[in-house]
């Protein structure tokens, strides 16, 4: 099995590159883990103070079931992988299965920041993109999918997501073996990346 580990900033492109990545491979070949649906549950908290949470920081993340799941995948068992609202900042009762393939993508921006996560992957990728580029993306998502408004989006980005990025996502392009600038836009990058898989596939 061949795991793979996407991360970058906040609206850098790599659901982007992740789904042109699988567009080009086989049908049923990869799976795609979003480190997403492993933030901690926090239904024990008002909701006022699940809002305040800084989602962009490592200790969000439940990173030892992420894990857990992907030794488990590699062992040739199916696992339940979270489902995350960003609504309701809380896990749902539901699960959504993965089974073994011969690919598993690890999609996140901080994927790159646990080495017992790091170690787990035969390849490790950072998507690069320039701060003003992200940040008019996370805006678009955020109003469109997430409820907030602009207000709102410029608060977050300035008092955590912006600081995160620098402190924690940032300087992880360190361990990554494959640097791809522009996300989703970086057909070549892309494509090497792609060939590369369907070496391993073979």
């Amino acid at each position: 099995m061949l795991v793979i580990g996407i991360a970058g900033g906040t609206g850098s492109g790599k659901t982007t590159v992740v789904k042109k990545i699988i567009e080009n491979l086989p049908a049923g070949e990869v799976a795609v883990i979003s480190q997403d649906s492993y933030y901690k549950d926090n239904s024990h908290l008002p909701m006022e103070e699940r809002q305040k949470i800084n989602y962009d920081h490592p200790a969000s993340i439940e990173f030892e079931l992420l894990v857990e799941h992907i030794i488990k995948l590699k062992a040739g068992q199916p696992v339940q992988e979270p489902i995350y609202s960003y609504l309701t900042c809380t896990r749902s009762e539901e699960t959504r299965e993965i089974q073994p393939k011969a690919v598993v993508i690890i999609e996140g921006i901080l994927v790159l920041s646990p080495a017992i996560l790091r170690e787990q992957m035969g390849i490790k990728v950072y998507v690069d993109c320039d701060s003003d580029v992200r940040l008019s993306r996370v805006i678009q998502r955020d109003i469109i999918e997430r409820g907030r408004n602009v207000q709102m989006v410029l608060d977050r980005y300035a008092k955590t997501v912006r600081p995160s990025h620098i402190q924690f996502i940032e300087p992880t392009k360190q361990f990554a073996d494959i640097i791809v600038p522009e996300g989703g836009n970086n057909m070549v990058a892309i494509n090497i990346l792609t060939n590369y898989i369907q070496q391993n596939l073979k």
